[in-house]
């Protein structure tokens, strides 16, 4: 049997084996052997791929196949002092997502990506690019409320994952077959949630299909994004001089961003100095608000991709066993990512 040996490393890490750790549990299967068969430089017997196969419970089809989706390329938010197996467990995530996403995409049509993409290099800014985007969303002076709806309805698709809050944010990408994903953390805070997803769309318009020098810090441009796409200037800046502690939460509850993001886009619109920006972060501190604030403002839910699957089983009437077989995953792959929510159009493709 012929294989892919990149799917081979990519299902062993995916399933948390190291080489060692595999090569323990297959008869007839070294280290040295497994190594040098993961850097194509060396056969398997077909024997010993058949155990290996087996026992890590992907499909063989799945082996067949040649999954990029560059993640590690991606527009990557994560926490520092993340481990090589965390950051990999959430890699692969992240590319299953993309694969399964281009697999519905050959039996389904999803919205296409209609928000006009930016390159600084032309002479815009990230303010002037997230203007231009809110007006282009039919957004006014005020607060972007179903963000993900938006994004859904324009051809970016959003997806939650179960992560711990210490390891991951969100991420951005496109898929192989050209769809547009944003990932996002299900157990952060909604106001957190929505900094993140705006976050990652300000890469996606800025980012994504332009070549980023060096010398800028793509970063600073999405954060810059964000808090005018979030935050207006020329609808919040009045509110922000001579701001005062007890005007956050009323703040944050209109605009639906943390207390935090608001002393910052107060400090960069230069409505407070830094010495009143500093004394706000040590109140904040000092209340305990500086990992969990009070006030959990209103996010809608992600639709797009679990409508998809949802229209697999009941428009295409498949099983969860075909829509594992025609997609080459194992079932358990299918149950953890394909979770079924809230009705959202999407077209057959015929």
């Amino acid at each position: 049997m012929t294989i892919n040996y990149k799917q081979l490393t990519f299902v062993r890490e995916y399933r948390g084996y190291s080489q060692t750790d595999l090569s323990s549990k297959i008869k007839g299967l070294s280290q040295s052997n497994l190594s040098k068969f993961e850097k194509g430089l060396g056969p398997l017997s077909s024997e010993v791929i058949s155990s290996i196969i087996d026992f890590l419970g992907f499909p063989r089809s799945f082996y067949e196949n040649s999954i990029s989706n560059r993640v590690e390329d991606a527009h990557f938010r994560r926490k520092k002092g993340i481990s090589k197996k965390e950051k990999s467990n959430i890699e692969y995530s992240n590319k299953l997502i993309g694969y399964i996403v281009d697999r519905m995409g050959d039996s389904i049509e999803f919205p296409p990506m209609s928000i006009n993409l930016y390159d600084i290099e032309d002479g815009f800014s990230p303010e002037m690019i997230a203007k231009y985007t809110r007006r282009y969303l039919g957004i006014k002076d005020e607060p972007v409320r179903d963000i993900v709806s938006l994004l859904e309805a324009h051809g970016i698709i959003v997806v939650e994952l179960d992560f711990d809050e210490d390891l991951f944010d969100g991420v951005s990408f496109v898929t192989d077959d050209g769809y547009y994903v944003i990932i996002v953390n299900k157990n952060y805070s909604n106001d957190h949630k929505r900094f993140t997803i705006a976050h990652e769309l300000g890469h996606i318009i800025m980012h994504s299909s332009f070549l980023v020098p060096e010398y800028r810090n793509k970063e600073e441009e999405a954060h810059r994004f964000a808090s005018e796409f979030l935050m207006p200037e020329d609808a919040i800046s009045n509110s922000l001089r001579g701001l005062r502690l007890q005007s956050l939460s009323p703040l944050k509850q209109y605009w639906l961003t943390s207390m935090a993001s608001i002393v910052r886009r107060a400090r960069d619109l230069k409505c407070i100095s830094e010495d009143k920006y500093k004394y706000f972060f040590i109140e904040l501190s000092r209340k305990g608000f500086k990992k969990h604030e009070p006030i959990d403002v209103y996010i809608d839910s992600p639709k797009l991709f679990y409508e998809a699957y949802k229209l697999h089983k009941n428009e295409l009437k498949y099983s969860d066993e075909e829509i594992s077989q025609t997609f080459s995953l194992p079932l358990d792959v299918i149950k953890k990512y394909c979770i079924p929510s809230t009705n959202l159009k999407v077209k057959l493709y015929i």
